[in-house]
């Protein structure tokens, strides 16, 4: 809405909020849309950032970009959480968005950037593609 609040289906609600208080995180993606993390994965994500040295530039550029634009979050009485204008302008969120649950998080993007990153990605190497397929479904 104009306020930059959008409203989180109940299925994910559950799935964000069980034994985190109704908090998470919200980040941003790596793919132009924003992550919506329970706490407790935020914590681990944390935990795995600390792991990494800071005599590294990379990393501390990496651990500076996912960190810089984190914030937590609570539902208000009608299940809205509010988005900061960094993140809608990140994701290129408009009136229309799309939400969707992804095993640890779910993700927030706008359809169209969706649409055209589901375009590059048909030029990934199928052969990489089945080689994880084949790691991870039985």
């Amino acid at each position: 809405d104009s306020k930059g609040r959008i409203n989180i289906p109940s299925k994910f609600r559950q799935c964000l909020s069980i034994e985190n208080d109704d908090t998470f995180i919200l980040a941003r993606g790596l793919d132009s849309c924003i992550y919506a993390y329970p706490l407790i994965i935020w914590q681990e994500i944390e935990n795995n950032l600390k792991n990494l040295s800071s005599l590294s530039k990379t990393n501390r550029i990496f651990i500076r970009d996912i960190v810089r634009y984190a914030s937590p979050t609570k539902y208000d009485r009608q299940g809205r959480i509010s988005l900061t204008q960094t993140l809608i302008n990140y994701a290129k969120l408009k009136k229309e968005i799309l939400i969707i649950g992804v095993v640890n998080k779910i993700e927030i993007w706008n359809p169209n950037q969706l649409k055209i990153i589901e375009e590059q990605n048909k030029e990934i190497d199928q052969s990489n593609y089945n080689d994880l397929a084949n790691k991870i479904i039985l």
